[in-house]
């Protein structure tokens, strides 16, 4: 019987016949082979588009450009210095000194060190060995053998112009400047197979994507270093799936492009740790510095350990705000370094058990921010191009980083004494809430008073806070003006010119010349304007020496003097040292003209300098790359006093320094010889040097509001917390006394008749400095046998007056002479120095003094300045 064989689905089974199964097949493979295609496609369309991404921005030049540098002024080292070799090694390592440095190279060998500056040095090769015994310099001798008497190090580096408009700043460091230590630490935290996989590790990304898709948080970490990278380089930080493939296509190409090391390199150059100040710190090179004030390179095992850890989340684990955080997260990578094999357990508890040993926090110590802010628009200025940073200029200024840091301390010390006596002035009436209170702002400004570069300079209490620059700042400058007013008297008295007034003084200047301190009301502009000047809380003293109303800054006195010597020769006086808004009015002789902190360091030059005045500069020279020069800058200088008139001037300000307004700087611990002069306006200020350092220091108020504190208050403390610190450093520790010119006689004098101090009068003298000729001949002893006394009282003439001053010295320096009516700036004369009419005195007033006290400066009319 034939049997019929049915093919197709089996009724009872269900199964497809074979042919069937075999189109279906055929059919997904299909489709499976059109996905991969067009997935291929599309792959190799963003795999080419990134790679041309990747290629235009290493075309472009480096992925990191070397931008310009900032350095601080050469320290000099001197015979007799206290310096020891070990420290002389320590600030050439610090400057980039080794055994394989292009910079230079050294060779310490106890308490001597040879010293070799490579091609890229700022100074030319020619090497030193500087001998040391005790921690002082004993001979310096250059490489040839001829003894040296000072040699300069390398400049140190203060910092990298910022790369872009959000303030971002790194230290570029090569792989091999990467300590192991810093690499083992990264590894061991970050990505523990970094020198292994391809770029991707996917059992990682598929760990983490699960668990962002359970948990619906997108916080899983699975990106290796060279993800990182990717993303830092090209991306955003946002996380979404198409950026996160778009990560993964860039991370391709970088592998295919560089190797493991140069990979690492641009990821320890590129990773962001954190903020400081308006700054943002990128690279390890530069979060060693700032957390450490060290070069990477000098880290140990526990700080390399805290970079690697803070990279998790730079601001939750930032040191200075959260120490306990970051010893933690330190501690686990210590931990993760152990379970990879990098260091040994007992070397891990060892690094815990290290505290944390931060730089000090303050930006302005370490890179004098308001300072590099004010050499960058000099440059621009002076070299015409707004992208000075990516020049990759080498830009070496007059800055003193160990003056600077103690400028930063000595502000952040005096501010809190400050604030203080802010807080205690504040009353709130009962029942009312108190208002938020207005802290004052604070300007440091220091220089060399023989060369004029500015060594340190503070522009503000917080630069983080507020980049504003109180340095450049105009501001009335009270009282520290009144040194020039005396100036300008002996000034004219060496040129020939006695002083004149309606009240019966005149003659030669001296420092025992009587003034009026009586309230008086001189009219000017053709008696069109009046003013009458206010004694500040001292009231009026009657007739008083030149020498007492400078160091108890009398106004009303110093006024008069000012009509004596004419006002318009004393602005004149005063545009010539720098301070260029001066006019011949009567309120110029107490200061209501502006000048910014920076003018007047420079004004002070005259007196420290033999009647020098020195411009202030920051910037000594700006070099390329290759240490070619591109710009060099030279000081300027001008002789705009006798140096006989600036060493008198000197002489009285050493008088406030030693029984006037500035006691209190002896008081407050600082006992070198020194010079000064308080001054209160609006704000409060003190300017004051040594034999080698000017400082001048400003405090007041943004709003231009009274800051209600006088200077001895507010400024001379800082100014005395500064030198203090500074008379330490080595460089500025020998302080000498001030040594008169030719033509100046010294003498003890009795303070109250105003001779000469003999055994008779023994407690109550002053020293006091005379051009020759000028000082009285007559002792206190004397007093009572010499009818001449009591005129010699009245008048300030000593025991015997030259009508003609001695002639100049010889030295061939240029003297001012300056004539009445002299029209400032060469212009129309100005109707100032009319004759004034001064109310008068009496006869007994005139003997014993008089006048009424007043608690204030009043000024009618005088010029308000802008609020800065």
């Amino acid at each position: 019987m034939p049997v019929k064989l049915k093919y197709g689905s089996n009724a009872r089974t269900g199964t497809k016949p074979p042919a069937l199964e075999s189109r279906l097949l055929r059919i997904a493979l299909i489709t499976l082979l059109a996905i991969l295609v067009v997935g291929c496609s599309v792959f190799g369309y963003f795999y080419y588009h990134y790679q041309r991404v990747v290629d235009d921005r290493i075309a472009a030049g480096p992925i990191f450009a070397s931008v310009s540098q900032i350095y601080a002024a050469p320290r000099e080292v001197r015979a007799g210095q206290k310096l020891s070799a070990a420290a002389i090694a320590a600030d050439l390592r610090q400057a980039g000194y080794n055994a394989n440095s292009h910079l230079g190279t050294y060779q310490l060998n106890a308490d001597n060190i040879f010293i070799k500056p490579g091609p890229e040095s700022y100074h030319n090769t020619d090497g030193a060995t500087i001998n040391t015994s005790g921690g002082v310099v004993q001979s310096i001798t250059a490489e040839n053998g001829v003894t040296l008497s000072a040699y300069e190090l390398e400049p140190q580096l203060i910092t990298a112009l910022s790369e872009d408009k959000n303030r971002t700043k790194r230290r570029l460091v090569s792989y091999d400047e990467i300590p192991p230590r810093m690499v083992q630490a990264v590894i061991a935290i970050e990505d523990r197979d970094f020198f292994n996989h391809g770029g991707i590790n996917y059992l990682r990304i598929a760990k983490c994507a699960f668990s962002d898709l359970v948990t619906h948080h997108r916080t899983c970490g699975g990106s290796t270093l060279t993800q990182q990278l990717a993303k830092n380089l090209f991306l955003s930080p946002e996380k979404r799936i198409k950026r996160k493939m778009i990560e993964i296509l860039i991370t391709f190409q970088l592998e295919a492009r560089f190797n493991k090391k140069q990979i690492f390199e641009m990821y320890a150059n590129e990773i962001n740790l954190g903020q400081r100040g308006s700054y943002a710190i990128n690279g390890f090179g530069e979060a060693a510095q700032t957390f450490f004030g060290k070069n990477l390179q000098q880290l140990d095992l526990a700080e390399c350990a805290l970079l690697a850890g803070t990279i998790q989340s730079p601001t939750r684990l930032n040191p200075y705000r959260h120490p306990e955080r970051a010893m933690e997260r330190r501690n686990v990578v210590l931990d993760s370094m152990v379970e990879t094999g990098a260091i040994t357990a007992s070397q891990a508890q060892a690094a815990k058990a290290e505290p944390l040993r931060l730089a000090p926090p303050n930006i302005d110590a370490s890179e004098a921010p308001y300072f590099v802010d004010l050499v960058h628009d000099q440059l621009v200025k002076r070299i015409g191009d707004q992208d000075i940073a990516h020049q990759s200029l080498r830009i070496y200024t007059s800055l003193d980083p160990e003056l600077q840091r103690a400028a930063s301390e000595a502000v952040e010390i005096g501010m809190k004494n400050v604030d203080e006596l802010v807080r205690k002035q504040r009353k709130t009436p009962k029942g009312e809430q108190p208002g938020p209170i207005t802290y004052p702002q604070v300007a440091l400004v220091a220089i060399n008073p023989h060369t004029g570069q500015i060594l340190a300079l503070v522009g503000g209490r917080n630069y983080g806070l507020s980049q504003l620059n109180h340095a450049v700042a105009e501001r009335p400058t009270g009282s520290i003006f009144k040194p020039f007013v005396y100036a300008a008297a002996y000034n004219s008295s060496l040129n020939g010119l006695s002083l004149s007034s309606e009240d019966g003084g005149g003659g030669v200047f001296t420092a025992l010349t009587q003034l009026n301190d009586e309230e008086t009301t001189f009219t000017y502009d053709n008696g069109r304007q009046t003013y009458t000047p206010k004694n500040l809380i001292s009231g009026y003293k009657g007739d008083v020496t030149a020498a007492y109303a400078l160091a108890h800054s009398l106004n009303a006195a110093t006024v008069q003097l000012g009509q004596m010597v004419g006002f318009d020769n004393v602005a004149a006086l005063a545009r010539s040292s720098g301070i260029t808004n001066a006019r011949g009015t009567p309120s110029v002789a107490i200061g209501t003209y502006n000048a910014t902190p920076i003018d007047m360091a420079g004004a002070y030059t005259v007196f420290a300098n033999n009647g020098v005045h020195l411009t202030p500069w920051m910037l000594a020279s700006v070099r390329n790359a290759s240490g070619d020069i591109v710009s060099d800058f030279s000081p300027e200088a001008k002789q705009v006093m006798d140096p006989r008139a600036a060493y008198l001037t000197q002489s009285l300000l050493e008088g406030v320094m030693n029984y006037g307004t500035a006691a209190a700087v002896r008081g407050h611990g600082f006992t070198a010889p020194a010079a000064g002069k308080t001054g209160t306006s609006h704000d409060a200020w003190f300017a004051g040097y040594t034999s080698n350092l000017i400082c001048i220091i400003w405090v007041g108020n943004d709003d231009y509001t009274d800051v209600k504190i006088e200077g001895a208050h507010a400024a001379e403390p800082i100014w005395t917390e500064f030198m203090k610190r500074a008379i330490q450093l080595p460089q500025y520790s020998d302080v000498k006394p001030f040594s008169p010119p030719e033509g100046i006689t010294t003498a003890r004098i009795d303070k109250t008749s105003n001779l000469l101090a003999d055994s008779t009068c023994p407690s109550n003298i002053l020293y006091a400095a005379f051009l020759d000729g000028t000082a009285p001949t007559n002792t206190c002893s004397q007093m009572s046998e010499s009818p001449q006394n009591l005129i010699q009282k009245i008048l300030g003439i000593g025991g015997s007056k030259s009508e003609t001053p001695p002639p100049p010295p010889t030295t061939g320096a240029p003297i001012v002479r300056v004539t009445p009516n002299t029209p400032p700036d060469g212009n129309a004369p100005d109707t100032t120095q009319q004759p004034v009419q001064p109310k008068k005195k009496n006869f007994l007033q005139k003997i014993f003094g008089g006048g009424k006290d007043k608690d204030k400066q009043q000024q009618q009319p005088q010029p308000t300045p802008p609020p800065q």
